[in-house]
């Protein structure tokens, strides 16, 4: 008896500090952004919020917004990752410290980057004006935060590509090649299926970080409407709690949703490939 309780009673004091984690940081906190959407009317609250145009149209520039931002930075990541991966050339670990460096900036200086690039002191403002007599602004537009969004996300991925790449046998892309494969083919049928669960996994993550980044809109928000700048506008400027929290709810399960998908389909890739 003594020999099962043992290792029962570690396993117990192991799981404690995170499940105490996990009710204060993340349990909680839900129950009770949950019970303040609810406001007493759960589904009169959510069907208000679902049958709004604005909230709804929010939500679908979000969603349209973190779709194209994740799948600009898998191609982008996908092609500089497996150069860094496979390549060596004078400068790569410079150029590898350049590329990861947005890892540590906040969005806010993201923002302000972007601002500094395309806003109206920007640099490709002042081109554009010498070029062609038209001054480009569109840092504060969505172009402005989806190039904000792209600076942030590529780096995380290209970190992910090449971790896979480096993974990958070699011996299958020599064999595909003395058998007449073309790199295309090389690249279609045994690179890729290789890289994708990663590719799917870093490209989940990134779709989820669009999603709920603020900063970035936050420092660039004038003509963006995206959902975090809704809730922010409902909580602070409307003090209407009740709508930040349902749509905070709403923000998180669409995200939730994705991020099952990409682990349902990664297992599937992987036990497809195992």
């Amino acid at each position: 008896m003594n020999d099962v309780t043992f290792p029962l009673r570690w396993r117990v004091a192991l799981i404690a500090p995170a499940l105490a984690l996990f009710c204060a940081f993340w349990l909680l906190p839900m129950g009770a952004l949950v019970g303040v959407s609810a406001n007493g009317h759960p589904f009169d609250t959510y069907r208000a919020l679902l049958a709004n145009p604005r909230y709804m149209t929010s939500l679908f520039a979000t969603v349209v917004l973190s779709a194209a931002v994740t799948a600009a930075t898998l191609m982008l990541s996908l092609i500089a990752g497996l150069l860094l991966a496979r390549r060596e050339f004078p400068g790569k670990r410079l150029l590898l410290a350049l590329l990861t460096f947005p890892l540590a900036f906040p969005g806010v200086v993201v923002g302000f980057m972007v601002i500094m690039l395309a806003g109206r002191q920007g640099l490709i403002g002042a081109l554009s004006l010498k070029l062609t007599g038209d001054k480009w602004v569109f840092a504060y537009s969505m172009a402005g935060l989806f190039i904000g969004y792209l600076y942030f996300s590529i780096p995380r991925v290209i970190v992910t590509v090449m971790a896979s790449a480096s993974k990958l046998d070699l011996s299958l892309e020599e064999a595909a090649r003395s058998l007449g494969a073309s790199p295309w083919q090389i690249l279609r049928d045994i690179v890729l299926p290789a890289l994708s669960p990663g590719l799917i996994a870093a490209g989940a993550i990134c779709f989820a970080t669009s999603m709920g980044a603020f900063g970035t809109a936050f420092t660039l928000a004038t003509d963006i409407d995206v959902l975090p700048m809704t809730i922010y506008t409902e909580f602070t400027l409307n003090a209407n709690m009740v709508t930040a929290a349902g749509l905070s709810i709403v923000l998180g399960i669409v995200t939730w949703a994705v991020l099952a998908f990409a682990r349902s389909v990664t297992g599937s890739a992987v036990a497809a490939s195992a």
